[in-house]
């Protein structure tokens, strides 16, 4: 059975960051310069620096291991979610949209094999086990109860980060239910689906309920995460336009195709986001830059949002420890000027 869907709320376009600071718990080595601040919490600055800037946006993609844990994922340690209370509060303070999004959920997680054996495994599947199903509509029960009653342009929901290693069908079950629960409790909540195959896929298929989708910033895969340990990426130096053995292999017409799925479906009536774009800091910054222009330019001709990974850390504009950038000093942070401003044009 279908869920019905209310009247679709519309976004403004969004720009703005991830905040990666509860995005891995504080014992989880494998990803230090993806959270250069202080694990678990956020900062109030951070938000007012974005909106300083002039963006609109922030999304929180969080572990839930953060308030719960593999052994017993049902239990939700409530005191937990301060630090995502404050980020709702200053959000607000500043005048920016929050979007909270479980990157790690009971059951899945894009990253689950990226060194194995360094994270506690799932006891479950999101994507086949229905007691995992349960658990992650108990996560977002209890979410949607704390912040009921928040207006939808302060706060959204992205259910799940990247669905991979799933079908569309296995999904589209996961997105129903969780839907459904969650406009059980709080009706007018903005929901946020990341497209399947890493968040690469439109799914036409929930268009009927009133869903904003987000797809991703990361093609191509060979520029935009060159030398990324967890992602076995060439170790040959990229360009853009992208070349192999002397020949074109991809420039801004064929990034601006990629995005004509994405184009169909925001005719149909869906809004469309991108909820995460970047380099990771290996890319050399002229390459990197020349990309980023393009990709900027080809999202905004589409009226699509986005929201760079991350603000501070190996893709952001602060600290990125890149060896290529002049940085400028901006409140003790090291802040790519190059790259904010390029951010800001768009």
């Amino acid at each position: 059975m279908n869920t019905p869907a209310p009247t679709p709320w519309i976004p403004p376009r969004w720009r703005g960051f991830n905040l990666c600071e509860m995005f891995v718990t504080a014992d989880d080595p494998r990803w230090p310069d993806m959270t250069v601040s202080p694990r678990g919490r956020f900062v109030e600055d951070h938000f007012r620096w974005i909106a300083g800037w002039g963006f609109n946006f922030v999304r929180l993609p969080l572990s839930y291991r953060w308030w719960s844990s593999p052994a017993a994922p049902d239990t939700i340690n409530e005191a937990a979610f301060a630090p995502v209370d404050e980020a709702v509060t200053w959000a607000q303070r500043h005048g920016v949209h929050l979007s909270v999004n479980l990157h790690h959920a009971p059951g899945y997680c894009i990253n689950e094999g990226a060194r194995d054996g360094f994270m506690a495994p799932e006891r479950f599947n999101l994507w086949k086990d229905r007691a995992a199903l349960d658990c992650f509509v108990r996560h977002w029960e209890f979410i949607t109860r704390r912040y009921a009653g928040l207006p939808p342009g302060a706060l959204s929901f992205d259910l799940v980060n990247e669905p991979y290693r799933c079908t569309h069908e296995e999904n589209e079950r996961v997105v129903r239910a969780t839907v459904r629960a969650i406009r059980a409790i709080d009706p007018a909540r903005p929901v946020v689906i990341d497209g399947c195959g890493g968040g690469n896929e439109p799914c036409p298929e929930l268009a009927d309920l009133g869903l904003i989708q987000s797809c991703r910033g990361y093609v191509p895969f060979e520029v935009t995460h060159h030398l990324a340990w967890w992602a076995g990426s060439s170790p040959t130096p990229p360009a853009w336009p992208q070349t192999k053995d002397g020949k074109l292999v991809m420039d801004r017409a064929g990034l601006a195709a990629f995005y004509d799925r994405w184009v169909e479906l925001k005719r149909s009536g869906v809004p469309v986001h991108c909820g995460e774009m970047g380099c990771y800091n290996f890319t050399p910054h002229p390459v990197f830059l020349a990309w980023l222009e393009d990709l900027l330019a080809i999202l905004t001709e589409r009226d699509i949002g986005w929201g760079l990974w991350n603000l501070r850390g190996s893709y952001g504009v602060l600290d990125s420890a890149r060896a290529d950038v002049d940085y400028t000093d901006w409140h003790g942070c090291k802040l790519d000027t190059k790259m904010l401003q390029l951010l800001q044009r768009f």
